[in-house]
């Protein structure tokens, strides 16, 4: 089932770079961006993540955990992170649960990859429900922050 605006998100427990287990639920009562992008290291997603880094203060001002989520394991997100400087979380989705959860999933990717995860976003409110929802089927373009942004005004 595709997660859409209006409904309950899916649940989801990942691990993040320090090897601690976060799930969606544990969030309740704070607002979240969800940001599923493909690969680590590549220049799209390192372009993206950069972006929402240098911009973290506007979502910390809106109460918002930001979360950036791929198929890659926790290590090479934690390798991804420090060289980055990124200053949100990074979750390893390596089973590829969560992608699926939020039908973000290629079923065929380049170099003939299969199962990689869609360039993605998503903001929670603090009741769990999804209120907006973004799933780019083209790699090479990055989510509107600014719709983004204004979903996160208006949940202020």
């Amino acid at each position: 089932m595709k997660a859409q605006i209006g409904q309950q998100a899916p649940d989801f427990k990942l691990f993040n770079t320090n090897k601690k287990a976060v799930s969606l639920s544990e969030m309740k009562g704070k607002n979240v961006v969800l940001l599923f992008f493909p690969l680590a290291f590549t220049s799209t997603c390192t372009a993206e993540l950069c972006s929402t880094r240098d911009d973290l203060s506007f979502y910390n001002i809106m109460n918002a955990e930001v979360f950036g989520i791929s198929i890659d394991s926790l290590f090479t997100l934690k390798k991804f992170k420090e060289e980055l400087n990124l200053n949100f979380e990074l979750l390893s989705d390596f089973n590829k649960e969560a992608s699926l959860a939020y039908d973000s999933l290629y079923e065929s990717f380049v170099f003939d990859m299969k199962g990689v995860g869609k360039r993605s976003a998503f903001v929670i409110d603090k009741n769990g429900i999804i209120q907006y929802a973004e799933v780019l089927e083209d790699a090479g373009k990055v989510p509107d922050f600014t719709a983004i942004k204004n979903c996160l005004s208006n949940l202020k």
